[in-house]
């Protein structure tokens, strides 16, 4: 997400940084890139105009003209502004003091209402609350059944009265049930449609009174780009909204949704939908999204990632197979997993620093190729994983057939492995502070994927 806006960005800071000092007029100058910039991500006109505005402000201010670094000072003022524009803090999901606290999903049809139920459902049952999906959606085919799958993949229970009760009843029925049986958090699964209309809001009021829901969160489509923005207007005028999930992020968006909601609503953004999975979501951080539009990465982000799919005692074992130079395809597998936890890899490599749209252009990140990859190596018998260099040409043969690959992809992967133990026994030679950053590299960058 983001990419255009940070290349554009990047290329109007340049022009501060090729000049020792600045003038008024250069900062004007730059100002215009930056709001081209913005109006191609998408961002609300009024949004841009008001921003521009404020950040030239205090660009053209003597403590950035007379600076001797006057290119910093206009990257951190913008740094400042973006923050501020997405709501300066993160708006955490307000839990009811006497339980159950009720979540009201909203939304237009197809803009993940339905999984950004179950996640955020998902997300809460780790943290050890007892969430119950409730299917409010009788219209549209198969909602419910949806509901039922999507619910069933992260085993938390969803009510359901079926198709023929009126969806008020239904979500009263439902905040009851939770109430007496223990659940601490509901999630309510609301009907949309492709359009707002005077039917659909008239429910939503509805179910909003009977249910007197903690929060009231709109699912937006963030390739919707200024449309989401229009959309979110019209649901907050007419239900006054508690927050907003922005959907489909991991998309080719170009991120004006993100920059206008906050702004044009005056309500937060809370959750980001990151990717197809359960659990891809992740609570919305404006200092961290700011960063990640400059190009500054976004580490704290990246290292809860990794915390999350980190083990300890694994990465002790690791450390001593590199070291001891007995690292097998097992091991492989467990450091592939353990990677492939951490989620999208474009999404990781764009939280470093110093990362632009073009950094990557040149590496194959493919999910699939990942999966083809762990294929391969479970193909294998668990002593051709052990020992690699028993792999003739009729088991070569065996294992591509075992996991519908060519046998050239079976030769590509064994030879990349060898290339990489044989790296690995360069770092064993530096010694325990080579094993750690080989471990930490968890691949070592040898394997296209």
């Amino acid at each position: 997400m983001f990419g255009n806006l940070t290349e554009k960005l990047a290329n109007a800071f340049r022009r501060f940084r090729n000049k020792g000092k600045l003038t008024e007029a250069d900062v004007k100058e730059g100002m215009r890139e930056v709001k081209l910039a913005l109006l191609e991500a998408d961002v609300n006109f009024k949004v841009t105009r008001d921003f521009i505005k404020a950040v030239t402000e205090r660009a053209v201010g003597a403590q950035v003209l007379e600076s001797l670094v006057p290119a910093q000072q206009i990257v951190k003022i913008v740094n400042e502004e973006l923050i501020k524009l997405m709501g300066s803090e993160q708006a955490k999901l307000e839990i009811a003091p006497k339980p159950p606290t009720v979540v009201m999903m909203v939304g237009l049809q197809g803009a993940g209402k339905t999984t950004h139920a179950g996640k955020l459902a998902l997300m809460y049952k780790k943290k050890g609350k007892n969430p119950l999906l409730v299917a409010c959606d009788i219209y549209r085919p198969a909602a419910i059944d949806q509901l039922q799958v999507v619910g069933k993949n992260i085993d938390v229970p969803v009510f359901t009265m079926g198709n023929k009760v009126n969806p008020v009843k239904i979500a009263t029925a439902g905040v009851e049930y939770a109430r007496k049986n223990g659940h601490d958090m509901v999630f309510i699964d609301t009907a949309g449609r492709l359009h707002i209309d005077e039917e659909l809001m008239e429910e939503l009021k509805k179910i909003k009174a009977a249910t007197s829901p903690t929060e009231i969160l709109l699912t937006v489509d963030a390739m919707l780009g200024q449309d989401a923005v229009n959309v979110a207007e019209s649901f907050n005028n007419l239900l006054d909204i508690t927050g907003v999930v922005l959907t489909k992020m991991d998309g080719d968006t170009r991120g004006g949704a993100a920059l206008s909601v906050r702004y044009v609503t005056g309500k937060p953004i809370k959750f980001v939908g990151t990717g197809e999975k359960s659990d891809a979501i992740e609570p919305f951080y404006p200092d961290r999204i700011a960063s990640r539009i400059l190009g500054m990465g976004d580490m704290l982000s990246l290292i809860e990632k990794a915390e999350t799919a980190y083990d300890e005692k694994k990465a002790a074992e690791m450390e001593k197979k590199i070291r001891e130079a007995t690292f097998s395809l097992e091991d492989f597998l467990v450091q592939l997993r353990q990677l492939r936890k951490m989620g999208n890899i474009e999404q990781i490599m764009s939280m470093l620093p110093g990362a632009n749209t073009g950094a990557f252009k040149d590496v194959n990140l493919d999910e699939k190729q990942m999966a083809r990859t762990e294929a391969i190596v479970l193909s294998m018998t668990p002593k051709e994983r052990l020992k690699p260099e028993i792999i003739n040409g009729s088991r070569r043969r065996r294992i591509a057939a075992g996991c519908g690959q060519n046998v050239e992809d079976v030769n590509k992967l064994l030879r990349q492995f060898d290339q990489m133990k044989k790296m690995m026994r360069q770092f064993a030679a530096s010694g325990k502070r080579g094993t750690r950053m080989m471990n930490g590299l968890g691949l070592g960058g040898k394997f296209n994927f």
